[in-house]
């Protein structure tokens, strides 16, 4: 106003506005940045004994236990909104918060006195518990202090996790730096689909990825569970076995001939080519962390973060959407390999006219990521582009489904 020949605004409040923006310290204020981050850990550790103990947690189970409301429902115990008042009187100030009659009201269902399930609501306190020690323990390898972590934050974390997961015992050591970028790779390419090189503390909680790794703490975790999740030692090997096992020349990093065999071999040459164009190579072959996420794109076709790596690869002509001349691009390698096999050619005409009845874009003459997506279809119209086999398997639905019908029948019969 001065600089203007105003005058000095006369208002108060102008004066009193609070600070809203703190600086972060610069790599060369040592002094700064050690403060900061004492007193992160300071503020931590404070939270971190605002949480429920375990003799806590076992003294809310006593009372919860001691103030049920009869009768009974089976084996499940109830308690009514009047005994949950007195519990939450008796339990102490760290248990307040979840006596809320917001909370009562969110875990009551159908019970015709107006109870909830104790085992219910200690377990909605179990998990709430559960996830601010997880959200703090996950804060201490924030190194930036901003909610996020960094790839580097994240492999500490679990490089750390290792030993107190029982189902990793078998582990060789010299396995643990190839298990951590398995096990990372999958937070990132799912949590981080710009690429930022970072993932919110908050998106990390969110997501199932942490109980899937965290159930390994179960020592009689079934062979079926191991199988299915990805952080398990079996997935680990398999998915790291692969690889060796494309690696013909052994100078760990894969060719596109080495990694044309991978699955059932089928893939097609000018999706590989796309796949070398567009991913992150080194003299033209594919290193480890780039495996993991072409597998982890073939392999969850369903997911939009897969859908996105492979549509990016489809859009030959970076428009943000398929077109004919995309589709028709990338199916003649298709029409190609039948020949190959002795198979007669299936009309591109035919096909295209599929996808589009499949996914049902928005526009009737192109195809955007989001049109894939929303259809639910996205994993079929890809298997059909890139793949022989998933073609195959897409023309031959019928047959699949009349012989598995078959066969069930079958079974039942013997």
């Amino acid at each position: 106003m001065e600089w203007k020949g105003g005058k000095k605004s006369d208002n108060v409040s102008y004066a009193n506005i609070p600070r809203f923006y703190y600086r972060l310290p610069a790599e060369d204020e040592v002094l700064l940045q050690k403060l900061r981050e004492e007193s992160r850990a300071v503020f931590l550790q404070r939270k971190s004994r605002e949480l429920l103990d375990n003799e806590e947690l076992q003294n809310l189970w006593f009372l919860l236990d001691k103030h049920q409301t009869s009768p009974m429902i089976g084996e499940e115990a109830m308690i009514n909104y009047e005994n949950f008042l007195k519990v939450g009187e008796k339990a102490g100030p760290k248990c307040k918060q979840f006596f809320t009659a917001k909370i009562f009201a969110k875990l009551l269902h159908n019970d015709p006195y107006g109870r909830i399930s104790i085992m219910q609501f200690f377990n909605y306190v179990m998990r709430k518990v559960w996830l601010h020690q997880t959200r703090i323990g996950l804060s201490l390898y924030d190194v930036a202090g901003q909610g996020y972590l960094r790839e580097s934050d994240l492999e500490n974390y679990i490089l750390e996790l290792i030993p107190t997961l029982p189902q990793l015992d078998g582990l060789e050591k010299s396995f643990y730096s190839f298990y951590v970028c398995t096990a990372v790779r999958k937070f990132f390419f799912f949590l981080d689909p710009l690429r930022t090189g970072k993932i919110k503390i908050q998106d990390i909680l969110a997501c199932s990825f942490l109980d899937d790794l965290l159930e390994l703490r179960d020592e009689e975790l079934s062979k079926e569970s191991q199988e299915t999740n990805w952080f398990s030692a079996p997935s680990a090997l398999r998915v790291y076995g692969q690889y060796l096992n494309l690696d013909k020349d052994h100078n760990g990093m894969l060719s596109k001939e080495e990694l044309s065999r991978y699955g059932t071999g089928t893939l097609t040459n000018i999706f590989l080519d796309r796949v070398f164009q567009e991913c992150l190579t080194y003299d033209g072959e594919m290193d480890y962390k780039t495996y993991l996420d072409f597998v982890l794109a073939l392999e969850n076709r369903k997911e939009p973060a897969a859908l996105q790596y492979i549509f990016k690869l489809l859009d030959i002509e970076n428009k943000g959407h398929l077109n004919v001349f995309s589709l028709n691009y990338f199916f003649r390698a298709i029409q190609e390999q039948m020949k190959i096999h002795g198979q007669e050619p299936v009309s591109f005409q035919d096909v295209k006219d599929e996808i589009f009845d499949m996914v049902k874009p928005k526009d009737p003459y192109k195809i955007s990521l989001q049109d894939l997506i929303n259809s639910s279809q996205g994993d079929t119209v890809t298997s059909i582009l890139i793949d022989l086999n998933g073609f195959w398997t897409y023309e031959n639905r019928e047959v699949l489904v009349a012989s598995d019908s078959d066969s069930a029948a079958d079974s039942d019969e013997t």
